[in-house]
């Protein structure tokens, strides 16, 4: 683990934006780049990542198991990360359909991931023993990291967020799928500071159990804002004001990002801040959770995006 330390960039940097509206709000707002902490394993990916493969190693076990969709970033990251800490991964991927490898399955082939195709029925059961010891029966024994590392080793990756800047913040703002990131920065937070959930999905009031969960603290519930109304239609959702507004975003800050997660949460913070949400003086994080090459797909499907 700590070869790849050297090989990663951490801490990662926090960028201050300048924009009139901000300078308007009287606010502050800092843009934390976990995309930058690897090329191929960049934002929480490797926050999520790191304690699993600890564990896997720490447990004598040569091989993780995971579960992603054939555009996950998870899927992706997962195989860069054990190729690196010379660890074996096996991905099994929602969809048959997918057999004929993308941009992203490609990336992860090439990074000697074993690819396990299943039905979208088989792939509900990716939680059940029977299901998990069948896989363990193909593969031998594994150490399994669920769907986009939703696990307790994933949320300790992610506490150790808000301990690399010396900034202090009154809100910090994280777009959620699994909310395990969420859960990790939400019980490193100190007893003045707000954290803002920006969910991806449509029910994003269901991920708050799911947030909360991981870590037996009571008291910090009430510092956990769930913010619902920019998902945009669902996940991997988008429509055409998402798309100028990151377009324009990047124009204006050469800052990409990511269409499923990080640019609803951005489209979202600025329509807050346009809204008077924040009072005025506020110093606000907003996490860069990677997830860029999630946009190839988009690309590839006719969006047209800038960077």
């Amino acid at each position: 683990m700590e070869i790849m330390q050297e090989l990663l960039n951490i801490p990662s940097p926090s960028h201050l934006l300048n924009s009139e509206l901000l300078k308007n709000k009287q606010l502050k707002l800092w843009v934390k780049r976990d995309d930058l902490i690897h090329k191929d394993i960049s934002g929480n990916k490797w926050r999520k990542l790191k304690y699993n493969i600890e564990a896997a190693k720490k447990q004598g076990n040569n091989q993780l198991l995971t579960f992603g969709g054939a555009f996950s970033n998870h899927i992706a990251a997962t195989a860069a990360a054990g190729k690196m800490a010379g660890i074996k991964t096996i991905g099994v991927i929602r969809g048959n359909e997918f057999s004929s490898l993308n941009t992203t399955l490609s990336f992860a082939k090439e990074n000697e991931m074993s690819l396990h195709f299943v039905s979208r029925n088989e792939y509900k059961r990716k939680t059940e023993d029977e299901f998990l010891k069948m896989l363990k029966d193909e593969f031998g024994p594994y150490f399994l990291v669920p769907e986009g590392g939703a696990n307790e080793f994933g949320a300790l990756g992610c506490a150790e967020i808000l301990a690399e800047g010396n900034e202090e913040y009154d809100f910090i703002c994280c777009a959620a799928g699994t909310g395990t990131t969420a859960s990790g920065i939400l019980n490193a937070l100190n007893e003045n500071q707000k954290l803002l959930v920006f969910p991806a999905l449509k029910g994003g009031d269901g991920l708050k159990s799911d947030i909360l969960s991981y870590f037996n603290n009571a008291n910090i519930e009430s510092q956990l804002q769930m913010i619902n109304d920019y998902h945009f239609g669902g996940y991997a959702k988008i429509k055409p004001d998402l798309v100028d507004f990151t377009n324009s975003f990047y124009e204006a800050h050469q800052l990409p990002l990511d269409l499923i997660y990080t640019a609803k949460m951005m489209y979202g913070l600025y329509d807050l801040i346009q809204k008077d949400y924040f009072p005025r003086q506020s110093k606000i994080l907003f996490i860069h959770s990677g997830g860029l090459q999630g946009n190839e797909g988009f690309k590839n499907k006719g969006i047209k995006l800038i960077f």
